[in-house]
């Protein structure tokens, strides 16, 4: 009724060869690959704790958090304003939260003000949110690519060169004339 099963029996090895099999993931690669044997994982963001104080511009293109005070610009991918920070200066990301203090323009394509916020200065954006208790004193303005700059927004593609020539020329006569 029952059999015995030959499953957990020893029986003849098989010759052991000269050097052990590798697995797949270990196996040695061909010198002309240089792709990465694991995709890189995204690095934390920069973090400026409380008690530090920057003047000077920032520009990276990762993450930064500010919990302390910076007398300049930022410019990244996704920066947070701590509630205990305070930013002098224009901001430009691509994702921006405020949860503390900024005096001056804010650029971002998604713009969060908490509503522990305080904001005075012009937010130009593609998306924002502004939570209940937010104080903002400034304007707001809406633009498909808040990134780029004032003078590339305001002018058609074609009159770029010749505007800036031309308000060259306008100080440049002011100077003469005065």
């Amino acid at each position: 009724m029952f059999s015995k099963s030959r499953i957990n029996e020893p029986g003849p090895k098989a010759p052991e060869p000269d050097r052990p099999k590798l697995p797949e993931a270990m196996s040695p690669r061909p010198v002309t690959d240089f792709s990465p044997i694991t995709p890189k994982a995204k690095p934390p963001a920069s973090v400026l704790s409380a008690d530090l104080t920057v003047t000077g511009n920032l520009k990276t293109t990762g993450d930064v958090q500010v919990e302390g005070t910076v007398e300049g610009d930022i410019r990244a991918h996704l920066l947070t304003v701590g509630e205990s920070a305070t930013i002098r200066g224009e901001i430009v990301a691509d994702d921006i939260v405020v949860n503390g203090r900024v005096v001056g323009r804010v650029r971002g394509l998604k713009v969060r003000l908490t509503s522990t916020a305080r904001v005075e200065g012009d937010i130009i954006h593609k998306t924002i949110a502004i939570e209940s208790g937010a104080h903002f004193e400034g304007s707001v303005q809406r633009a498909e690519d808040p990134l780029a700059t004032a003078e590339t927004r305001a002018l058609p593609p074609m009159s770029r060169t010749s505007a800036a020539s031309a308000s060259a020329t306008a100080t440049a006569t002011e100077k003469v004339g005065s």
